[in-house]
Parts: C-alpha cells; sequence; structure tokens
C-alpha cells in the first residue's frame, strides 16, 4: 500500500495572510495511506479508512486542523466523510492532541453511497486555526479514486416455489360382496344372486374384464359360520362356504372371459369359523333391552361353547339373535383387489380443456406440470384455482407462473391470497421474493427468515447477504451468501465469488451458469482478469460483454474496477 505525503498544506494561506512568523505553517507534513484505492461500494456503503502520521514538528503546537475527507463526483456533488479534529499539544479544544514528536493515527467513516459517487476522486479539506483565527480552506490534490460499485451487479432473480401435486396414476382399490346362507348350508342360493350387492359385483367384474383401465389383481372370499353350534362343525361349514363362493366367482371369471381369474392364486379362500366378533358387532347395532347383557356376557366368558350356553339360557333374547343377528353372520365375503389406472397424459391435457369438472384437484395440478409453455401451464393452474379456490396450492401455483412472467403484482396478489388460505414455507418464501423484487429488502428478508430454509429460500437469502454486506468483505457476509446458495450456479453465485475473493471459483461457476453466454456473465469475467491482473482475459470478455451491450463500454470506461486500463477499453 503506497504511502503518501501532505507536505505543507496550510502554507500558502498561512503567509498570505501574514499570521505567523518565520514563514513558518501550522501543518508542516503528514504522512498516510489509504486503506482501499479505489474506493468500494459494501452494501449501500462506502467506508473510509486512512492510517496517517504527523511526524516530527508536523502539526504546529498551537494549531487546530479540522479534516474533513471529501468525495468529490463527476457531476460536481461533493460528498463529506466525517470530519476529524487535530491539535498541537498546547492547543486549546478537543480534537485529538497531536506532541511535538509526532503521531500515528487512524481514520474511519462511512457515507450511504451515492449514485454520483460511481465516478469521481477522494480529496481532504484543511481548515487550520489558531487561537480563534480560522485560516483558508486548503483542499489537496486527489488521494484516492473511487468508486467501485461491483456489488450492484446482482441480479433479482429470487427463487420462487411451486407446490407440487399428490397425483398417482395407479391406485389399488377394492370392491366387495356377501353371499349370505340358511342355516348349517353352504350352498349359493339362485335369489341371493339376485341381491343388489351381487348384481352390481356381477356388473363391476364385467366392466373390468375389458376395461383398460381396470385391472383386477386378485380376490380373497372370507367365510363364517354363526356361532351356534358345535365349533369344529362351523369350521368345517365356514370352510364349506368359502370354497362355494370360490366356484361362483370362478364361473363369474369364466364367463366374463377373464383368464388370469381361473388362474391358481387368484383367488383365495380364508374360512374363519364362527364369528364372535360380527355376533358382537351386529348386537351392538340393535336397541334390544339385553343388548347390554349380551354384550356383557362376551366380555367376561372367553371360551365359545360357555359363551353359546349362557347366552341361550336367556330364551327370549336368544330367539330376537336367532331372527335379527345369526343370519347376518352366515356368509361368505368376496373381496376384489384391483388397481384402478388413471388418464393418461394426453387425457388429461384433453379433458383439463374440454370437461376439467371430471377431474380432481391433484389431476389438475398434475396436468399443469406437463406442459412447458407458461400460457399453457398458467391456463390450466387457473382452472384448478377457479374449481377448487379453497386449496392454496392453486392460488400459489398460479402465482409461480405469474412471477415467473414478470407479472410481479399479479404474483404478489395470487401469493397473498394463498398465504391467507395457509401460511406455510413456500407462501412465504414467495412473498418473501416479491418484496425483494420490489425493492423491500427488511420485509424480504423477515419473509425468508419465517420461511425456514429450503434450497430456493436459502438462495433468496444468500442475495439479500450480498446487498447487505455492510462495508468490508470481512464482514463475512459474501462467504454467508455462497453457503447459502448451495449448488445453484448463477451469475449471483459467481459474484459473490468474486466479492469473496475467489476468482477461479467464480470463473468456473459462470461457465457452469445457465447465463454463460449473456453479456453480464462476460463483463464478470472481465473483472476477474482486472482483479487478478490478466489483461487478456479482461479485454477480451470485456469485448464479448460490449458485442453482446454496447452500453457496456461506457461503464467499463468508469467502473473503477477497470481503473488501469482506461485506455485499452477506449480503444475497443
Amino acid at each position: 500500500m503506497k504511502t503518501n505525503n501532505l507536505k505543507g498544506l496550510a502554507l500558502a494561506s498561512v503567509v498570505a495572510g501574514g499570521m505567523l512568523m518565520n514563514s513558518c505553517s501550522l501543518l508542516e507534513d503528514l504522512e498516510y495511506t489509504v486503506k482501499e484505492n479505489p474506493l468500494e461500494m459494501h452494501g449501500d456503503k462506502v467506508n473510509l479508512e486512512i492510517n496517517g502520521k504527523f511526524i516530527e514538528k508536523g502539526l504546529h503546537k498551537k494549531a487546530v486542523v479540522d479534516v474533513t475527507p471529501t468525495f468529490v463526483c463527476k457531476d460536481g456533488t461533493e460528498i463529506p466523510f466525517e470530519t476529524k479534529i487535530f491539535q498541537g499539544e498546547k492547543a486549546a479544544g478537543n480534537g485529538e492532541v497531536i506532541p511535538k514528536g509526532g503521531k500515528s493515527f487512524t481514520y474511519s467513516s462511512t457515507v450511504p453511497y451515492n449514485a454520483s459517487m460511481e465516478d469521481g476522486e477522494l480529496v481532504v479539506k484543511l481548515l487550520p486555526k489558531k487561537g480563534k483565527k480560522v485560516k483558508d480552506l486548503v483542499t489537496t490534490d486527489k488521494i484516492a479514486d473511487g468508486t467501485i460499485i461491483t456489488p450492484l451487479l446482482v441480479q433479482f432473480d429470487d427463487k420462487v416455489m411451486f407446490v407440487k401435486d399428490n397425483f398417482v396414476r395407479t391406485t389399488t382399490e377394492s370392491t366387495s360382496a356377501t353371499i349370505n346362507y340358511n342355516k348349517g348350508k353352504f350352498d349359493v342360493k339362485k335369489a341371493e344372486l339376485t341381491q343388489e350387492d351381487i348384481v352390481a359385483f356381477e356388473a363391476f367384474v364385467t366392466d373390468a374384464a375389458t376395461n383398460p383401465k381396470r385391472d383386477m389383481k386378485s380376490l380373497n372370499i372370507m367365510a363364517y359360520a354363526s356361532p351356534e353350534g358345535e365349533v369344529d362343525k362351523n369350521a368345517n361349514l365356514a370352510a364349506d362356504r368359502a370354497g362355494s363362493a370360490a366356484v361362483y366367482v370362478t364361473n363369474l371369471m369364466t364367463k366374463v372371459n377373464f383368464p388370469a381369474g381361473q388362474q391358481d392364486g387368484f383367488v383365495t379362500q380364508t374360512p374363519k369359523g364362527e364369528d364372535w366378533d360380527g355376533f358382537k358387532a351386529e348386537v351392538s347395532k340393535t336397541t334390544h333391552e339385553d343388548k347390554e347383557l349380551i354384550l356383557r356376557v362376551l366380555e367376561m366368558t372367553s371360551d365359545p361353547v360357555k359363551r353359546e350356553e349362557d347366552i341361550r339360557n336367556m330364551a327370549k333374547t336368544y330367539s330376537f339373535l336367532e331372527k335379527q343377528v345369526l343370519p347376518q353372520l352366515r356368509r361368505s365375503t368376496m373381496t376384489l383387489t384391483y388397481d384402478k389406472i388413471g388418464y393418461s397424459d394426453e387425457e388429461l391435457k384433453q379433458l383439463a380443456k374440454t370437461s376439467p369438472e371430471t377431474l380432481n384437484v391433484e389431476e389438475l395440478l398434475f396436468t399443469a406440470g406437463l406442459y412447458e409453455d407458461l400460457n399453457e401451464k398458467l391456463a390450466v393452474y387457473k382452472t384448478a384455482e377457479r374449481l377448487f379456490g379453497n386449496d392454496y396450492r392453486t392460488a400459489n401455483n398460479v402465482g409461480y407462473v405469474l412471477y415467473l412472467q414478470n407479472d410481479i403484482d399479479g404474483a404478489a396478489a395470487e401469493f397473498e391470497k394463498a398465504n391467507g388460505l395457509e401460511s406455510n414455507a413456500t407462501t412465504l418464501n414467495n412473498l418473501g421474493a416479491v418484496a425483494h423484487v420490489k425493492g423491500d429488502k427488511a420485509a424480504a428478508a423477515d419473509y425468508f427468515g419465517k420461511a425456514g430454509s429450503s434450497p430456493e429460500t436459502n438462495y433468496n437469502k444468500g442475495i439479500i447477504a450480498i446487498q447487505n454486506a455492510d462495508v468490508a468483505v470481512k464482514d463475512g457476509r459474501y462467504a454467508e451468501a455462497i453457503s447459502n446458495m448451495g449448488d445453484y450456479k448463477t451469475l449471483n453465485v459467481a459474484l459473490a465469488k468474486i466479492l469473496n475473493g475467489e476468482a477461479d471459483a467464480a470463473m468456473a461457476i459462470i461457465d457452469a451458469s445457465a447465463d454463460s453466454d449473456v453479456a453480464l456473465a462476460y463483463y464478470l469475467k472481465a473483472i476477474v482478469g482486472a482483479r487478478t491482473n490478466n489483461k487478456d482475459l479482461m479485454l477480451n470478455n470485456l469485448k464479448s460483454a460490449i458485442g453482446k451491450d454496447a452500453s457496456l463500454k461506457d461503464k467499463a470506461k468508469k467502473d473503477k474496477e477497470f481503473i488501469k486500463y482506461v485506455d485499452a477499453i477506449n480503444a475497443l
């Protein structure tokens, strides 16, 4: 870092005023170094740090000098940094005392970045005083250039999130029917086959045999006997009932020409014997006066023979059971398991346009995802929102597409609606993205904080970290930004790496980015070249950037990243 000198700065004004004897100046010699030259903007602020030294007898013992570093913009605007006061050891005042032998000092001051500060220079204004007399203001030559504003190249590419559907094209479902039997019998009565559930079961099987949307997988028969008589006989009776139901099912499958229905393993039989569980369930449904008594017997007696005996002893009650409960237990329940195959992609697209009301919300959300074209996608999401407006996902996903189409106000309205229906990490992230794009960093950071730590939200936090990097890289916000942005390969990640001093990594990110061929990508590479003193890398990439965006030539001329190469840039 170069050390500079301000020699005899007050001499001319002092001599002209005839205030000091022997042509002696108030401020003889001051050494200084500016930490960053050119100055740099970070987090919308510009920080100035100076390390200085008054040499021996550098400041008159009765002198006071107000030192005000001032940034003079090219357009004439002057932006002063904080004034610091120094005084000799015999001067009156509250400034920092400089003894006869000299003294080192540090100076630090921060000002808000003003757009005019992109092009200008830093000078120092010194106002010498002695006693009550104020001397002429002295303005030094340039002591630093300014200002590097590379952080302003950040892109507002905040990530918004859509909500995935829960669409399952093929689901496993089942349908059942029950064959009832006479007491002690296991033959399938013709009258039983005319019952409503059996008729519906046969119609379903007939359709499924040829319906490409129905794939029958297996059929299980659970057969029971009512809990009366001998246990062993009832076990055999349940097995015989399962067998008779199996014959019925096999014949039905043959009738509908479904070969799999005749294969071993398609039909399984599960005889259960006496159905005490069913008995309890049927009794619980009744309003009989002895219902609680019967249930109590079931709870207190585990032996089935003893149970039946105790219940039979309630003669009047048993008559009621024989008429209203036991007949329901003499049965075979046939359960057909099948795969229900949903609409194909093309069928879903067609139905979404012609008959969307026939689709459920999962099917509509899935269908929207089949389109790459944003207008097509938006149309389906809007249909889903119209039909299922109480599902926050529909509004959120409409907002997602509007955001991608740069309709920020439209997206904001939809995200607000979605968040009102269900506030969650997705809706909060999306509201944060909208707030950020609209320029409200504080609100955006608040939303992102509440949204948690999804890859998208973390990336968005990374952008905020770049913008809030305060006044120096040492603040660590650029490293934080890189960490938050994770595996994304974007120009913002490359920018963060440049600002964090990771030139090689920045180049790799730019090359891997989907935007590697845009003007900004080449401009960032040119900055890498300038920061690594690689003139060829800088010029070649700057030429490519200007070729894609001619306005970048004027920007580069005043961009202090390229302060050493202005002549070469003018020649491009």
